[in-house]
């Protein structure tokens, strides 16, 4: 450097003592120049003062000579503390060049400009403020300083600056938070550390309110929760749990709609601390902002549903999920079914909260296949409030529907989620049935498939809601606009042939439903899920013969079971695969004669008293008719022994199978049963009974010499000799006469219709026989 250029007026042996490469004599010509610049202050001689700070800013500062540079730092720190209180109207130059040599090669310089600034700090104090932006800036970059002295300086200078921030009411907060956001995001440690020190403290100025502006930074709190380090993610808890204690106190001024998708985010981390705290502050969100989160409900489940099926290992997660659960359930109201789906003049386009909060979900959605939900596009509210004030709020239920369709579709999904999300349905139905049943031509299939699930309380469950759309008033439907027969569900292999009329039910059939007494009034939907639930029964004949008993017996439990035996026996009498339909019938009777459930309907057939109840037998003796023993079985049970014994002498035009054998033998062993305790009771009235006995006589030559015809045989033997049990009054006529002629069954043409179908069943057989002839043939050519 030419000493001799117009550097006045600093001395030449000042400027040589600043570019030496010894601190020592820098350090001395900076003490000459703050009693220079002292002089220039007595005097008020403001344009020497920016003129000696610009000769060390441009000559000396910016220069290319390290040593230079050092002196430039060291002399403007000297103009700093002559300055005083005064500094403060030369701050913009004195920290420009400083924070410039932040960015030098050399970490000696950059040690140095931090041992400037911190003097050019320490005397202006809360005159810095105004530049706090390019100091926080500087700072959080040699908070990331490879050298451990550049490092140890940085952080004197910042414990400083937070000094004058914390003691300052001045500190402008506005202006701060899209630096501290772009920051935010930084993933060295060491900025974030830096980053979650200065949110600590800014959240402990009581005159700053942070709060307001946690939805610019809360994504990158809960990205910085994951961090590597132990000691970032304590500190990072701390800060969260300090915003959650102050949301609690002042719930009325938080920007809850603005956070709610950043939380479902986090929600679905991978992470288990980042997880487990979104859950939490979900938690918190719903319980506090209440019907505010209603928009964000589809997000919200999506988050939420997949971890209500964790393990023990992340037991805490599973816990919160649940209350979440629970508590967004509970804000779904009958109000919102009266509500209209969409209403233009309140709904205002959703906003993400940040560039920023985006940053995840889109990497997220950019992994996923188009194939999968897309979780971003159902976390769009309807609306965007800015603060839980009282406003109509509108239930996306097109989205939350969409949610539960997806999670009970996936088959690889936990038994817990699939509960909770048929839970959630048959809240859905319950609380807004109106809406819930434009979603219903759409859930069926999916309804109907789980019916094969193997866990049985998802099966209940189910059920429970199967039984709901089934029962629901909201189900009646107009004319020309009920639900299809089925044709939403895709069949198996075999699949169920109902004729176009068995959509609906007969005349004889309707007035059955209609008349039986205090029978609930059964929907549209009702006769649509006994052909679907028949259908699936025929496709998957494994889930007949391991499920079917439980699924008719809980859902004559869940609607009336008069309803369901009646419906399924007029389908079944139109159904022309006639082996399922005899499978279908030997299932329905057993669960008859011995579910401890239909108790109430076998006494209302044991008497046939009302019109009902021989209407109902009517109906099912048509379809019973496809099982031959299990025709005689109904006839034993409404006491209608005659026509049993009539059945039984037509069984030698049968083909006698061992199936047959098989069914009769059965039968043998339920008459022992406590259900046909008074059958066995009327035994004793032989006089009165004498079909009964000759029905019992007639299982018995259709049985070989097994242990079953033992069994009647025994029986039998201990009908007492009719002239020993001959009573007083011979001339009080029979109850059981009475009962039949006050019947008004037509009998004659019940035997006929047995016939026909039977002989329906014996050509079937032989044509099956006949093609397994064929086919054996065409094996052996």
């Amino acid at each position: 450097m030419n000493a001799e250029r117009d550097l006045s007026p600093l001395t030449p042996g000042v400027v040589r003592a600043l570019t030496d490469k010894l601190y020592e004599k820098r350090k001395v010509a900076a003490l000459e120049i703050e009693k220079l610049v002292r002089e220039f202050v007595a005097q008020n001689n403001t344009s020497q003062i920016k003129h000696v700070i610009q000769i060390l800013s441009q000559e000396f500062a910016l220069s290319q000579h390290p040593h230079s540079r050092k002196g430039g730092l060291i002399g403007l720190a000297a103009c700093s503390i002559a300055l005083g209180k005064d500094s403060g109207l030369y701050l913009k130059e004195l920290i420009e060049p400083v924070l410039t040599c932040f960015n030098d090669a050399d970490s000696r310089l950059r040690y140095y400009a931090c041992e400037a600034l911190y003097n050019i700090v320490k005397v202006a104090r809360g005159s810095v403020l105004p530049h706090f932006n390019v100091l926080f800036d500087g700072l959080s970059k040699l908070a990331a300083d490879p050298d451990p002295n550049v490092k140890s300086g940085s952080e004197l200078l910042d414990r400083l600056l937070k000094d004058i921030v914390t003691e300052s009411n001045q500190f402008d907060l506005v202006g701060f938070i899209p630096l501290l956001r772009e920051r935010i995001y930084s993933n060295n440690q060491y900025a974030r550390q830096f980053i979650i020190s200065w949110i600590l403290v800014l959240e402990s100025v009581p005159d700053i309110n942070l709060l307001d502006y946690l939805p610019e930074i809360l994504d990158g709190l809960f990205q910085i929760l994951g961090d590597n380090s132990k000691e970032i993610r304590k500190m990072c808890e701390v800060a969260l749990g300090e915003f959650l204690k102050e949301i609690k106190k002042n719930p009325s001024s938080v920007k809850f709609a603005e956070m709610a998708n950043i939380l479902v985010i986090h929600c679905q981390a991978t992470d288990d601390l980042i997880q487990l705290t979104a859950m939490c502050w979900m938690r918190e969100f719903i319980q506090l902002a209440g019907r505010v989160m209603l928009p964000y409900s589809s997000g919200i489940l999506t988050a939420v549903l997949p971890c209500l099926s964790y393990d023990d290992r992340k037991k805490n997660i599973k816990e919160v999920a649940n209350v979440c659960n629970q508590s967004l359930m509970k804000l779904v109201i009958p109000e919102d079914d009266e509500m209209d789906e969409a209403k233009p003049s309140m709904t205002i386009p959703a906003e993400p909260a940040s560039e920023e909060s985006l940053s995840k979900p889109e990497a997220v959605a950019a992994g996923k296949s188009q194939n999968e939900l897309d979780v971003t596009a159902l976390n769009q509210p309807l609306f965007f409030p800015c603060s839980c004030e009282r406003i109509q709020v509108t239930l996306n239920l097109d989205g939350i529907v969409q949610v539960l369709d997806y999670h009970l579709s996936d088959t690889s999904i936990g038994m817990m989620t699939r509960i909770a999300v048929l839970k959630w349905l048959y809240h859905l139905y319950i609380k807004t049935p109106r809406k819930m049943f434009r979603h219903t031509d759409s859930l069926f299939p999916i309804l109907l498939r789980t019916l094969s699930d193997e866990s049985d309380e998802v099966i209940l469950k189910d059920l429970e809601l199967l039984a709901e759309i089934a029962s629901s008033p909201a189900g009646q439907t107009e004319e020309g606009h009920g639900p299809s027969d089925g044709s939403d569900v895709q069949p198996g292999p075999v699949e169920l042939h109902v004729p176009a009329r068995a959509g609906q039910l007969n005349s004889s059939s309707t007035k059955g439903l209609e008349f039986s007494p205090s029978t609930p009034t059964m929907n549209s939907y009702f006769y649509k899920f006994m052909i679907n639930l028949l259908k699936r029964f025929s496709s998957e004949r494994k889930l007949l013969e391991t499920r079917g008993a439980f699924i008719i017996r809980q859902l004559c439990l869940l609607l009336n079971a008069e309803n369901i035996f009646h419906s399924m026996a007029d389908i079944l009498l139109r159904e022309e695969d006639l082996k399922f339909a005899s499978t279908m019938v030997h299932t329905l009777n057993t669960i008859l004669l011995t579910s401890s459930e239909l108790f109430q309907l076998r006494n209302q057939l044991k008497d046939l008293k009302t019109p009902e109840s021989r209407n109902l037998f009517c109906c099912l003796y048509r379809s019973w008719c496809h099982n031959p023993v299990t025709t005689v079985s109904l006839c034993f049970l409404t006491q209608n022994y005659k026509h049993a014994y009539d059945l039984i002498q037509k069984f030698g035009d049968l083909e006698v199978t061992v199936d047959f054998l098989t069914e009769v033998d059965k039968l043998v062993q339920l008459i022992e049963c406590p259900i046909f305790t008074y059958l066995r009771l009327q035994l004793l009235d032989v006089k009165n009974n004498p079909y009964l006995i000759k029905a019992l006589y007639g299982l018995l030559m259709l049985l070989p010499q097994s242990s079953a015809f033992q069994l009647l045989s025994q029986r039998l033997q201990c009908v007492p000799n009719p002239e020993l049990m001959q009573t007083t009054d011979n001339t009080k006529p029979s109850t059981s006469f009475k009962r039949t002629a006050a019947s008004n069954i037509d009998y004659t043409e019940l035997l006929q219709h047995f016939e026909m179908v039977q002989n329906k069943h014996l050509e079937a057989r032989h044509q099956r026989a006949g093609r397994a002839e064929q086919l054996d043939r065409r094996v052996v050519v």
